[in-house]
């Protein structure tokens, strides 16, 4: 049996970049699904290699449904569009 060490170590390269591939489509899902007021959620919620963080002191309020904008918060919605794209992503290797 012979093995073609080429296409593995392709597919092993883009097997290592699933999870900021993943992230990469996430975040702006997340930023949208984000409630906007006066735009200081959406300008303080920053990316950062594999996080995402909400760099504001309300931010757990509007997770929790506070806002009409976003009855079901926004990371529970950005967890199952993450978990599609990771389905998705993983499809293409």
């Amino acid at each position: 049996m012979k093995v073609n060490s080429t296409i593995f170590d392709k597919r092993m390269a883009k097997l290592f970049d699933l999870p900021q591939d993943a992230m990469d489509e996430t975040f702006p899902f997340y930023k949208k699904t984000t409630p906007i007021r006066s735009g200081n959620a959406r300008n303080k919620t920053k990316q950062n290699n594999l996080q995402i963080k909400s760099n504001y002191g309300y931010s757990g309020r509007l997770d929790e449904g506070w806002s009409r904008q976003a009855p079901k918060g926004f990371t529970g919605p950005s967890i199952d569009f993450l978990q599609k794209t990771v389905t998705k992503l993983a499809g293409k290797i």
